[in-house]
């Protein structure tokens, strides 16, 4: 998978997060932004692959994301392998 579309699932997986009152409170918590910080924070490099990783820690929220977007649950992991360990684009 190239970073691309890679990049494309975890906007997806954002904008799930965001659309959920449960998810986003938890979100916000866990990466210590305020929803205003959200759309800035997207573009800082290391953000959405932490959306991934977001998901792919808790299995419940992966296969709700899956079934909500129609993505497998393979692909997010795939995704999240696109953007390297250190969240820059694997080579």
């Amino acid at each position: 998978m190239d970073r691309e579309a890679a990049a494309d699932i975890a906007i997806a997986a954002l904008g799930f997060i965001a659309a959920d009152e449960k998810l986003l409170p938890r979100f916000l918590a866990l990466t210590g932004l305020d929803p205003a910080q959200l759309r800035d924070a997207a573009r800082e490099p290391g953000f959405l692959p932490g959306v991934l990783d977001f998901m792919l820690g808790h299995e419940p929220t992966l296969l709700a994301f899956c079934q909500a977007s129609g993505v497998t649950p393979e692909t997010v992991p795939a995704a999240r392998a696109a953007f390297g360990p250190s969240g820059e684009t694997a080579p």
